[in-house]
């Protein structure tokens, strides 16, 4: 009883935590997907006159850097939860140190 409380629990885990981590790790790693196409004006870059990107707003920056980092990371949770975790649990039996994971069948005793 136990061992399926603890193996429910991680299971609970495992499917809550996984896609939220990689979409938060890759929606903050877009950040600099903004960084690669816009500036602010800076001393840098002279206020924007050598610029060679687009120069935005500090806000404006500030909020597509935001946006993208929610879309981007949303795309990935949604793509982790939906179609990588099922391609897991279709593989999952195939290797050891993951069997823990998969929901063994309990044969009961047959009474005669």
């Amino acid at each position: 009883m136990k061992n399926r409380v603890v193996r429910k629990f991680l299971e609970y885990v495992y499917n809550n935590y996984v896609g939220n981590f990689l979409g938060f790790v890759i929606g903050m790693a877009s950040t600099r997907l903004v960084s690669h196409f816009f500036t602010t004006r800076s001393i840098k870059n002279l206020w924007g006159l050598t610029a060679h990107k687009t120069v935005i707003s500090k806000q404006t920056y500030t909020n597509l850097e935001w946006t993208i980092s929610i879309v981007i990371g949303f795309i990935v949770f949604e793509i982790v939860s939906k179609w990588l975790k099922k391609k897991l649990a279709e593989m999952l039996p195939k290797y050891k140190l993951t069997q823990w994971m998969v929901e063994k069948e309990e044969k009961s005793p047959v009474s005669g």
